[in-house]
């Protein structure tokens, strides 16, 4: 099974550069989007509808055209909530979990903290109540994927400049610091198990050509609870497809 995870910083505008076009070359077995950017009466009927696909789409209910998290699959699914059980969190549309059976699909896009203090407050309690879901998941005997935009750089190789970044909520010490939490939590970065040269990035500024200079960060992840490591065949950042400030990645779940 091919599993792509992409924020597409908004749906609509990158319908307009091919994105259906891609979407039937690529043929991925599920795809998860972030930052749709749409509700229920501005999603277009050809993205909701997309042939050989069920479609499952988390709508922010507080603020319209904002944040947003959607997932296609042309596998059976199980079951979909656009909640991981604490209601705070869910009126933003960041995540939606699917259960496929024999294991679990979480799309996540997660918070970003530079706009405030505030924000980056809210970004670390978000991060601390998905991984005490995360944990009860595993605990509870099922296999996890955690995909999505996780809106952190882990290490100093997933940025392309640390260390003039290390004050810029994204690399600050206690983000990091949770992705730590993450690992230690029994999560494995499968990225990183099939790749760990540098400059490998997943998201670029759309100011001073950065991204064809690859000035980048890695923000984009899917992480999978150690037990399920074994049915990961692959992992692969696709940084020539273009259509959005971030690309897509994917794993190969055997």
């Amino acid at each position: 099974m091919n599993i792509v995870s992409w924020n597409v910083n908004g749906i609509r505008a990158i319908q307009k550069r091919g994105f259906l076009d891609w979407v039937h070359e690529a043929k991925p077995d599920v795809l998860a989007l972030q930052e749709t950017k749409v509700n229920d009466d501005t999603l277009p009927e050809n993205l909701r509808d997309v042939p050989g696909y069920e479609s499952h789409f988390s709508y922010a209910s507080t603020r319209r055209g904002y944040s947003g998290v959607a997932v296609y699959s042309r596998a059976s699914v199980v079951s979909a909530t656009t909640s991981f059980g604490v209601p705070e969190w869910d009126d933003e549309g960041r995540h939606l979990i699917i259960d496929f059976g024999d294991f679990v699909l979480a799309n996540v896009y997660f918070p970003n903290g530079r706009a405030s203090g505030e924000r980056l407050e809210y970004k670390m309690r978000y991060y601390d109540a998905f991984l005490e879901f995360a944990e009860k998941t595993v605990a509870g005997g099922k296999n996890l994927a955690i995909c999505g935009d996780y809106n952190t750089a882990h290490k100093e190789i997933d940025l392309a400049r640390p260390r003039e970044n290390s004050k810029t909520s994204g690399f600050l010490p206690e983000e990091r610091a949770w992705m730590d939490r993450l690992v230690d939590a029994g999560f494995v970065d499968t990225f990183r198990v099939f790749d760990e040269s540098p400059e490998r990035y997943s998201w670029w500024s759309q100011r001073s050509g950065a991204r064809a200079r690859n000035v980048g960060w890695r923000l984009d992840y899917f992480f999978v609870n150690a037990g399920f490591q074994s049915r990961i065949s692959g992992a692969e950042i696709h940084a020539d497809v273009m259509g959005s400030d971030h690309c897509p990645v994917s794993i190969e779940v055997a």
